[in-house]
């Protein structure tokens, strides 16, 4: 792969975690920057070690993970981004259960990171260096996550409950978009 086909892939592999930090950014009462840092690097580091992970099941036994992948996706997704919806209309859980919140941006960071688990996958079958396009992957993840925390702060502030809303139904989108497009693959 040339470079820039590892930065692109490690764009567009980092665009979902992008939005779910917009929504976690908005949800939150006004994140500060070491907030928004430490939220890219979960997001970052986790998009990071899911394509090694996916690599690797490729090599051993790539059918029984095709198998499954939207299924786990979408029901992390859909899961997540349900719960930021009830937490936008309830403001139960963000400000005044900070111990879950890390248990949540952890789940959010693997629900929008199994995409990046089956192009690991897929690229078991190529001569690559995954470890290259995991860093490229990560390193992308963490910029944009942290990236956009720090704008959901802004949209936060000037729509609330929408901007927060929005999120939680763009990552419920996402994995039913994942889940319809392998039920309806040929």
């Amino acid at each position: 792969m040339t470079p820039i086909t590892i930065g692109v892939l490690a764009v567009s592999m980092s665009v979902d975690a992008f939005i779910a930090s917009v929504g976690k950014g908005a949800g939150a009462h006004k994140p500060r920057l070491g907030h928004a840092v430490r939220t890219g690097a979960i997001f970052g580091v986790i998009e990071a070690i899911t394509p090694i992970l996916g690599w690797a099941a490729g090599v051993a036994a790539s059918q029984y993970v095709a198998k499954v992948d939207h299924w786990i996706a979408f029901t992390l997704l859909a899961t997540v981004g349900l719960h930021m919806v009830f937490q936008a209309w309830t403001r139960a859980g963000v400000e005044s259960n900070k111990s879950s919140s890390l248990w949540v941006t952890i789940l959010t960071a693997c629900g929008t990171s199994i995409d990046a688990m089956a192009v690991g996958v897929s690229l078991a079958f190529l001569d690559v260096n995954i470890f290259i396009i995991a860093s490229a992957i990560g390193i992308a993840t963490t910029v944009m996550s942290t990236t956009g925390m720090l704008a959901g702060r802004f949209l936060g502030q000037q729509f609330g409950r929408i901007a927060e809303t929005a999120g939680g139904l763009a990552l419920f989108s996402m994995g039913a978009f994942i889940l319809f497009e392998h039920l309806t693959a040929g």
